[in-house]
């Protein structure tokens, strides 16, 4: 049972802990204190039971930042208190009402913990914070920010501004969430300042002033536009001075990276709601801004200092950037799409994704958007086999999760191929008609569309792994007795900013094929999504990371989502599934190096053909150098079918290699094909002749070599080695003066739907760079411990790897359901090059600058369709 004076102690310790040096040092302080106001007040068991309930709890300290890159500051929260009103509440709806998992609800909790202890001690008079927390897209950031509320609320903030989105309706979606797993729970202690209403927002109180309730908790959900940000700011100026001062504000920047970011062309300009966000910010003596984001590129970028002119300081994250853990039933970007192999090897299959892409072909794509954009009014889009099988597919998911038991749940398709509003409409009404059209032979079991359906539904239900999900696998005669009530309960609704028929998930279940443009893209929520077709593009990660809806957990139907698209878009997802990875990973190392964000920024990787974001979000970013320094670089994506490139590359290779051996470099004490000391003009001769795939942009002859001509002594001669095993049999053809040599098995993706295009993944392995030394190697050796070995025994020397690929290549198992026979048309040269020095050196010797998009055509589109929801909002 708990005692009054225990926890009461425990409070004070924790109040005395920032200013004190250690526990002992806390206790000596608050005995101090209390025994000079009554000797003995309290009993040594008191002091001794309060010293221990808090030692317990900060044993878990020295691992609460296991995310986060902070500045220099004393600890001030420690978790949540059994006294605590709010995140116990919020747990426990989560539990018993939502019914949701215990192991997501612990990562809340700690990942909550770590966020709350990185904001200011609201018990300090005056302070001002800024912090960066990055998500994934649809990962659960509304629920870590409801559990950072719920505890900072506890832990002494009285009141929490959200800036939700630009959109009426984004705005109303975040404030009904965080009513109803936050406020309602406790009501009393809440003043809510702002109306449900769609149409609603901040208005200044007619009274003036923000404080109405000294004793609760004020909520204001604003939506990020001048007006209500500026009735917000003028609310705070009608505040006097004593109740402003007693104020503890914590400000969440939800979808931070959108309208926040300062775009004005002018270094001391600033945009409207830019200037309006750090004018609050400047407004309250004691105020905590946290910017919620999972597209953080734009914000990284951010000035730190302010320009001569300029009195408000903007909203880089100076005090924190912490990085959310990808929960495990999450599907993001590396499960769905796989990841480059920047850091893997061939022995490495986990990163394919899962088998849940479906490509449309070109052939298509003419049929489903204009090719011109004054085209489009008259343009009329047609059914294609692809978008026909998609929502068929979908017809059977929402069969089979009613025959599993979801008859009470949401479920949604996303159809988004074009930009232009006109559009929507037609496509909507194409698949409405459709449906129509074929209601009744869908009804039928012997129709062809029933069994074209049945056969779509065979062929997805084997390409999963059952056991990705708890949910019993249904049969298409299970599923076709449901197929009625779903043709009966499918609605078409179009989400752009002109449509009246708009989503609707706040009443009975719904099932809806939604389409839509820029509205969907991002922030709203589309409940039950299991089928995706899509088929927009964008030039900038942050745009196209948040078009991702599909993004997100599918509780009990893990097994059912698709994605339609293009093999481009897909493939871009797969590398922005690798520059998400090294994010998180610069601020891991960040952290273990204790370096604060005011002291090194975050960097974010290219790729060629993309901008990060908006060229004029970063004004303020180096142009960093593009370097090879410290890599390791491979082929994995071959023109397999085409003779031409595949007999010029393997020639370009026999000649590398003749000539080694013309100049007598080879080390006969190796087991493999071996040469040292091979000249620059040599290796620089392979790479000019080498046609390395359309999709490698960083192995383009001309960037790899200006970097090799441009690299001093450190690249003037190379050790390269040809990397095969017996048990793939030798070359059908003979490389060079060496005559034939053994190959390597390398089974292509399935997810590759180019007839011409074979993409194995990954082609080097860990053991290849210890080739010309003597290391052993273990399996369990990384990368990173690799390089460093081969430097000490190999020397600062560049290595070249070539591989002869057999064209009867196979997946290792008879089963796969993620590669097949690769069926190249001869064998294929690939290559590996290690590249010497260390991965942050400066690149002088090779630099691209970034052909940056961001006047582009979809993006005019974008500004105008959301400029047009504004105003039909507002």
């Amino acid at each position: 049972m708990s005692n009054p004076q225990v926890d009461k102690l425990v409070e004070m310790l924790e109040e005395a802990m920032p200013s004190s040096k250690n526990l002992d040092s806390a206790l000596d302080t608050v005995k101090s204190r209390l025994e000079a106001l009554s000797p003995g007040i309290l009993s040594p068991e008191v002091y001794a039971e309060a010293y221990k309930i808090l030692a317990k709890r900060l044993e878990d300290v020295e691992v609460i930042k296991v995310n986060s890159i902070i500045s220099k500051r004393d600890p001030w929260y420690y978790g949540p208190k059994p006294s605590d009103l709010h995140w116990p509440a919020l747990k426990g709806y989560l539990l018993k009402e939502k019914d949701w998992h215990p192991d997501d609800v612990e990562s809340i909790n700690a990942s909550s913990n770590e966020v709350v202890s990185l904001l200011n001690n609201p018990k300090e008079d005056r302070f001002t914070c800024k912090g960066l927390v990055v998500g994934h897209v649809q990962s659960g950031k509304t629920a870590n920010m409801t559990g950072v509320i719920a505890k900072a609320v506890d832990a002494g903030y009285n009141t929490i501004i959200i800036l939700a989105g630009l959109t009426n309706k984004l705005r109303r979606q975040t404030q009904l969430r965080i009513i109803e797993d936050l406020v309602d729970r406790r009501r009393l202690l809440w003043d809510v300042r702002t109306p449900t209403d769609e149409r609603g927002d901040f208005r200044t109180p007619p009274s003036g002033g923000l404080l109405s309730n000294p004793n609760g908790v004020q909520l204001a959900v604003a939506k990020k536009n001048v007006s209500p940000l500026r009735q917000l700011y003028q609310a705070i100026k009608e505040t006097p001075k004593v109740a402003l001062d007693r104020l503890k504000v914590l400000i969440i920047d939800d979808e931070c990276d959108q309208a926040s970011v300062n775009s004005a062309s002018g270094e001391t300009d600033m945009t409207s709601i830019n200037e309006r966000i750090r004018e609050l910010i400047h407004l309250f003596p004691a105020v905590t801004y946290v910017g919620y984001t999972a597209t953080p590129f734009a914000n990284v970028f951010i000035n730190p200092y302010k320009p001569d002119g300029v009195t408000l300081d903007d909203l880089y994250p100076s005090d924190f950037v912490t990085s959310l853990p990808t929960p495990e039933r999450y599907f993001g970007a590396k499960k769905l799409f796989g990841q480059p192999p920047v850091e893997s090897d061939r022995d490495d299959d986990g990163d394919d994704g899962l088998d849940m892409i479906r490509f449309i072909v070109e052939e298509e794509i003419a049929d489903l958007q204009p090719v011109k954009a004054k085209d489009r009014d008259v343009f009329q889009p047609k059914m294609t086999p692809s978008l026909e099988r998609a929502i068929l597919y979908f017809l059977c998911c929402c069969a089979a999760r009613r025959v599993r038991g979801d008859t009470d749940k949401h479920m949604s398709m996303l159809v988004h191929t074009s930009a232009y509003v006109t559009m929507h409409e037609k496509l909507a009404s194409l698949i409405h008609g459709w449906l129509e059209t074929k209601d009744e032979d869908l009804k039928k079991a012997d129709s062809p569309i029933s069994e074209l359906m049945e056969e779509i539904w065979q062929d997805e239900s084997k390409r999963i792994d059952s056991n990705i999900t708890s949910a019993t696998s249904v049969s298409f005669s299970e599923l076709f007795h449901e197929i009625p009530v779903v043709l009966d309960a499918i609605e078409v609704p179009v989400e752009n900013g002109e449509s009246s028929e708009r989503i609707d998930y706040t009443k009975e279940p719904k099932t809806y094929i939604v389409v839509g443009g820029s509205v969907l893209a991002r922030g709203l929520t589309i409940e039950g999504l299991m089928v995706s077709y899509f088929l927009r593009s964008a030039s900038q990660y942050d745009t196209l990371l948040q078009m991702g809806r599909w993004f997100g957990f599918r509780p009990k139907y893990e097994d059912l989502p698709r994605i339609w698209t293009t093999e481009d878009l897909a493939l871009k997802f797969r590398a922005l599934a690798g520059i998400e990875a090294e994010v998180r990973e610069e601020i891991e190392e960040y952290r273990l190096r204790e370096i604060t964000p005011m002291e090194m920024a975050v960097r974010v990787r290219a790729i060629p053909g993309m901008a990060i974001t908006a060229a004029s979000k970063m004004k303020a970013a180096n142009r960093c150098a593009i370097s090879y320094w410290g890599t390791h670089k491979q082929t994995f994506r071959f023109n397999h079918k085409d003779p031409d490139i595949l007999k010029k590359n393997w020639q370009a290779g026999a000649d590398l290699v003749s000539q080694a051996e013309n100049l007598g470099l080879r080390d006969e004490s190796s087991t493999s094909p071996l040469w040292r000391d091979v000249p620059r003009t040599a290796v620089a001769r392979f790479f000019q002749m080498y046609s390395v795939h359309a999709d490698h942009k960083d192995l383009s002859e001309e960037t790899l070599s200006e970097f090799i001509s441009g690299g001093g002594d450190a690249l003037k001669k190379w050790n390269m080695a040809v990397i095969g095993t017996k048990r793939a049999g030798e070359s059908s053809e003979a490389l060079g003066s060496i005559g034939p040599v053994f190959t390597v098995n390398r089974a292509k993706l399935n997810s590759a739907s180019r007839p011409d295009t074979a993409d194995i993944k990954a082609l080097m392995s860990r053991s290849d760079l210890a080739v010309d030394t003597d290391i052993k190697f273990d399996s369990t050796m990384k990368w990173s411990d690799l390089k460093v070995s081969r430097e000490e025994l190999a020397g600062n020397k560049p290595l070249l790897l070539l591989y002869a690929i057999n064209k009867g290549s196979e997946p290792a198992t008879t089963n796969s359901k993620s590669r097949s026979n690769l069926e190249a048309l001869s064998d294929i040269l690939g290559f590996g090059v290690v590249f010497p020095g260390s991965s942050d050196s400066s690149g002088k010797y090779f630099s691209v600058d970034l052909d940056f998009v961001s006047g582009d055509e979809i993006e005019e589109i974008d500004a105008e369709e959301l400029a047009q929801a504004e105003a039909a909002n507002v």
